[in-house]
C-alpha cells in the first residue's frame, strides 16, 4: 500500500471516528488541511523509503495510536509497538475498521515503559522513534536498549522536532512555562512514577553526540522538512509545497533554523 493510498483511506477512518479528531487535526479545518498533509506524508513517506528489508522485523517504540504501524503491516512487516497513555485503548478498534483493507495481524502493541523492556538483543531489523525520543528520559539509557536490541546492520529511524528551530523553541518555553525539560508524571497503568521529556526536543548535533557514545557509528539520509507556515498553502496543494520545500532546503541556514522537522538513520554496525 502506497503512501498515498493509505492516507486516502486514513481520512476515511477519521470521518468515522470523531475521538482521533483532536490528534489528527485534518478534518477540523480546511484551511489548514494541505500544510498537515504535507507533513504527514513526508514523513510516512521518509520511514516507508527506509525499510529496504522485506517481511522486516520492526519495534514502532512509541507508537502512539498505531499509524504508522498499521501502514507497515499492512506492508507486510512484522511491527511491535510500544506506546502510554490514553492512546492505547483505541487501537483494538483501529485495527478492526484497518482489518478491511489488509492483514493487521502483523501488529501486535503493549503498554510499556522502555526501561521494563525485556525484549532479546539482536531482534529487530528497525526500530522507529517517531515524536518519542524526545519524551523519553534518560534519553541516553534508552538508546542503550535499542542498540542492544537492534540486529547487527540494523537501523534506527529517527523523526523528531528540529531542536535547532527558533519558532519551535521559544512555542515550547511558553508551553511548559520555563525552561524545565524533564518532569515526573504518575502513570496509573503502571502504578509509578515515570520521568517524561518535556518536550526536550535537541538539535541534529546533540543527537548525533547521544548517539555515538553508544555505540552508532553511521548515519544517513539527515533530512530536514516542513519549511512554510501554514498560511503559506493557500491555494496550494502538499504536492507543490513539498516541491517548494525541497529547493528550501539546500539553504544551510534556513535548514538549521527554520525547518520544523527533522529525520535521520542511525545504523548499528
Amino acid at each position: 500500500m502506497t503512501v498515498e493510498k493509505f492516507f486516502e483511506i486514513f481520512l476515511k477512518e477519521l470521518s468515522v471516528t470523531p475521538t482521533l479528531h483532536n490528534y489528527y487535526k485534518f478534518l477540523n479545518d480546511e484551511k489548514s488541511f494541505e500544510f498537515r498533509k504535507a507533513y504527514f506524508i513526508s514523513r510516512l513517506q521518509y520511514i516507508a523509503d527506509h525499510i529496504k528489508v522485506d517481511d522486516a522485523k520492526i519495534w514502532d517504540c512509541g507508537c502512539g495510536y498505531g499509524t504508522t504501524a498499521l501502514f507497515l503491516a499492512m506492508n507486510g512487516h512484522k511491527v511491535y509497538g510500544t506506546t502510554l497513555e490514553f492512546y492505547f485503548d483505541e487501537i483494538n478498534s483501529r485495527k478492526e475498521f484497518w482489518s478491511k483493507y489488509g492483514d493487521v495481524n502483523n501488529f501486535t502493541v503493549d503498554y510499556e515503559d522502555v526501561f521494563d523492556n525485556k525484549l532479546p538483543n539482536d531482534k529487530f531489523d528497525y526500530i522507529i522513534l517517531q515524536d518519542t525520543l524526545h519524551h523519553i528520559e534518560p534519553m541516553e539509557k534508552s538508546l542503550e536498549i535499542f542498540f542492544k536490541t537492534l540486529k547487527f546492520d540494523g537501523k534506527m529511524i529517527v523523526v523528531e522536532v528540529n531542536g535547532s528551530n527558533i519558532i519551535e523553541n521559544i512555542k515550547y518555553i511558553k508551553q511548559r512555562g520555563g525552561f524545565k525539560r524533564i518532569i515526573k508524571i504518575y502513570d496509573e497503568k503502571l502504578q509509578k512514577e515515570i520521568l517524561l521529556g518535556n518536550e526536550n526536543i535537541r538539535s541534529w548535533k546533540k543527537w548525533k553526540k547521544s548517539f555515538l557514545k553508544v555505540g552508532f557509528k553511521s548515519f544517513e539520509d539527515i533530512k530536514y522538512i516542513r519549511y512554510y507556515l501554514p498560511f503559506s498553502y493557500k491555494g496550494r496543494n502538499a504536492e507543490d509545497m513539498i516541491a517548494k520545500e525541497n529547493i528550501k532546503v539546500t539553504n544551510a541556514f534556513l535548514r538549521k533554523y527554520f525547518f520544523f522537522g527533522l529525520c535521520f538513520i542511525a545504523e548499528k554496525n
